[in-house]
């Protein structure tokens, strides 16, 4: 007989099991339930009519987790006779793995997620893992050449995230990363968490299962027998005991009453086989913990888009958000995220990512109608944007890649190129909830048309369209500003101005007075504007939430009240009044590519009050030598009218101190709450927040109080970045 002969009937089992066998889909896996013919049977030296389980990777699933070895019949075969819980490979028929299989029920089915296990099932688990500590590296498969050596426990949790982010984050980026960025988790979050982690205590090294759940756990018919027996062996690796606990512990849902049960239970069973194996075990433990979250953030959130669509279940997205704002709030602290979405932006996101794929609902991707939206009949009068051009780019935002996708402090920005004939635009919308501190007076649409009349002295984007989209999502679309194309994120002159640029800035600020402001909005800045400034940096303060007070008042920074005694003595010069930017900082500004000048983003801070103010924020918030500020503030007052400069001399050092003590509160407010901490301008301001502090206290003549303080450094989602400047 030939070997194809002989394999024949594997091959139609296969196709039989398929067909006739009971189907238990998992996560990652198809299986099969099924007693195979008389024929098999005994090929595989069974008894007639026993039932085995035919297991295959499931083609259609995404690469969610990180594997050490792409061949769960391989690690099987490497425990045979080594561990007596342990399915026995019987046989490979091409993608399929026949398995024995286990008589009994999940765990979960006796006992749900958030229930207590009882004492003898807890003792039963904590024996399993710790008889895996006992497997050495030489009864396994072969490790990647790069594994770290045994002991190494620093080393193997920074290849853990390394893997994570090679195995899982890289391959699902392509789909998936325009809607993680839009989350507010950047492409560097797991290379960051492998770079801190620090040093552990060594442990000996063991075979570690790493998804140990209830439905992994099988309870035996047979008391007499292994009372558990471990399945689903794919994700087996090879390390530091104590990632199989945490991975335990996190993935059992044990109510947090039974954590620490848990893990004495474990202690007391590794004592008795590799007793250094709980060396460090509540200090590192956490660590473990720390990467279990952060690392399920990828799985959680692409699974609960892809349950998204015309077959979703009732609610589907309400529960869709729920799970992704729960994994986003379990990585924030091990992944340094900013602050979590709230629910109405994870679900607006979700709803445009689902929105943009092809095939649902039977619509191209990129194809108009594939998002439906109303527009603002207003802007479109005066615009001429094709709505066709509106729907193109609304379906290429869901679907943008995460270099695409900029997210600021108040505005979430999206590059797509499906504008007119392909040119590249920006679809703008406004962040839902937060508690940005600092707000706009005028509609930024009306500040961009207004611009039309200075148009090119001052250099902006144009307002191309504005409407609604999902119902009450509000969008507008900006021409593009960067490269051509958009193929690579624009230049911002984040460490300072060229002399040409610093030129050109003033001269675009000088052309603000030239801006009719009639029809912009209210006058905001009635009688005197620096006292109207001050009074909305008091308001400001006054609203800070009570913990961020507090810890103000240890800094050494005066309450609201206090903060009026001090500023409202100050009177500056009148000063003709016209149109500000109100927040030009070095994400704002676009350079050209021969660095001789500048377009002026994102106009939503946009107010009506004293010139001298633009120029004096910009200068606070952009690096500048002393002489490059100098040959600004000379350029400036050369170019304008007395009226728009008189006293600027002795004025400019008000505004300045006052951006100082802006500065000093709104930071530690973001540091507290972790708002827009993943944005470039408030990474840097926090970075530096001791200068800040110090500078703050000294222009309103008080005493700087030092940032050791052991209430300050209490749980801040940025406390590290204080304590390596304080």
């Amino acid at each position: 007989m030939s070997e194809n002969e002989s394999l024949e009937p594997h091959r139609s089992f296969a196709e039989y099991a398929q067909n006739k066998g009971v189907r238990q889909r998992g996560h990652h896996n198809d299986n099969y339930l099924v007693a195979p013919t008389e024929e098999v049977a005994a090929s595989l030296g069974l008894e007639p009519g026993t039932k085995v389980m035919l297991r295959r990777r499931n083609p259609a699933a995404l690469p969610v987790v990180p594997r050490t070895w792409p061949d769960e019949p391989e690690i099987l075969r490497s425990l045979r006779g080594r561990l007596a819980y342990v399915p026995e490979c019987l046989a490979t028929l091409g993608e399929f793995a026949v398995h024995t299989y286990v008589e009994g029920v999940p765990l979960s089915a006796v006992s749900s997620d958030g229930r207590l296990l009882d004492d003898g099932l807890l003792r039963a688990v904590a024996g399993l893992l710790a008889e895996m500590t006992a497997v050495r590296r030489r009864d396994l498969p072969e490790l990647p050449a790069s594994w770290p050596r045994d002991g190494a426990s620093r080393s193997f949790l920074r290849t853990l995230a390394v893997l994570t982010d090679q195995q899982v984050r890289r391959p699902n980026w392509p789909a998936f990363g325009g809607l993680f960025a839009t989350l507010g988790v950047p492409e560097q979050a797991l290379s960051g968490f492998a770079e801190r982690v620090p040093v552990m205590a060594a442990r000996p090294f063991g075979l570690l299962h790493t998804d140990l759940h209830r439905d992994n756990l099988i309870l035996r018919d047979s008391p007499s027998t292994t009372p558990l027996i471990c399945v689903d062996w794919e994700l087996a690796s090879y390390g530091d005991p104590l990632h199989d606990l945490a991975t335990h512990l996190v993935r059992m849902r044990y109510p947090a009453q039974q954590w620490d049960d848990v893990k004495e239970a474990w202690a007391r069973a590794v004592a008795d086989t590799r007793p250094q194996a709980a060396n460090g075990l509540e200090t590192d433990l956490l660590h473990y913990l720390d990467f279990e979250r952060a690392q399920s953030v990828y799985p959680d959130v692409i699974r609960a888009a892809q349950s998204l669509g015309p077959d979703s279940e009732p609610g589907g997205l309400k529960k869709a958000t729920e799970a992704v704002q729960a994994a986003l709030e379990l990585a924030r602290r091990p992944l340094r995220l900013g602050r979590v979405a709230r629910a109405a932006e994870i679900s607006k996101a979700l709803r445009r990512w689902e929105a943009s794929q092809p095939g649902r609902e039977g619509r191209a991707p990129y194809s108009v109608g594939a998002v439906p939206w109303k527009p603002d009949d207003d802007v479109h009068r005066w615009s001429g944007y094709p709505l066709e051009a509106v729907s193109l780019a609304l379906s290429a935002e869901g679907a943008a890649g995460a270099e695409q996708v900029f997210k600021g402090t108040g505005h979430l920005n999206t590059v797509v190129r499906a504008g007119r004939d392909g040119e590249t635009v920006v679809v703008r919308r406004r962040l839902d909830g937060g508690n940005r501190r600092e707000r706009g007076f005028l509609d930024e649409h009306r500040v961009l048309q207004a611009l039309e009349s200075v148009r090119p002295r001052v250099r902006a984007p144009e307002v191309l369209a504005r409407g609604t989209s999902g119902g009450d999502d509000r969008f507008v679309i900006h021409s593009y500003v960067g490269p051509v194309g958009g193929t690579h994120p624009p230049e911002h002159p984040v460490d300072g101005l060229s002399l040409r640029e610093a030129d050109d800035l003033v001269d675009q600020l000088c052309a603000l007075t030239d801006v009719p402001t009639e029809g912009l909005g209210p006058d905001v800045a009635h009688g005197d504007f620096y006292q109207w400034l001050s009074g909305r940096l008091i308001d400001m303060v006054a609203d800070l939430p009570r913990e961020s007070l507090r810890r103000a008042a240890v800094l050494g920074l005066p309450n609201a009240n206090r903060l009026r005694e001090l500023l409202t003595h100050t009177f500056v010069a009148p000063r003709k009044r016209v149109l500000l930017h109100g927040d030009l900082n070095p994400w704002n500004l676009i350079r050209n590519e021969t660095r001789d000048s500048l377009t002026i983003i994102d106009w939503e801070m946009a107010m009506v009050g004293d010139p001298l103010y633009d120029l004096v924020r910009h200068l606070h918030l952009t690096p500048h030598g002393p002489q490059t500020r100098e040959r600004m503030f000379r350029r400036w007052y050369g170019k304008l009218d007395s009226q728009y400069t008189k006293g600027w001399e002795e004025d400019w050092r008000f505004y300045r101190w006052m951006e100082i003590v802006r500065s000093a509160y709104i930071d530690l407010d973001r540091l507290l709450t972790g708002e827009s901490l993943d944005t470039p301008n408030v990474r840097r301001a926090v970075d530096s927040y001791s200068l800040t502090l110090s500078g703050a206290t000294a222009s309103l003549g008080l005493r700087t109080r030092h940032l050791d303080h052991p209430y300050f450094a209490l749980d801040l989602p940025g406390g590290d970045l204080i304590g390596a400047d304080g």
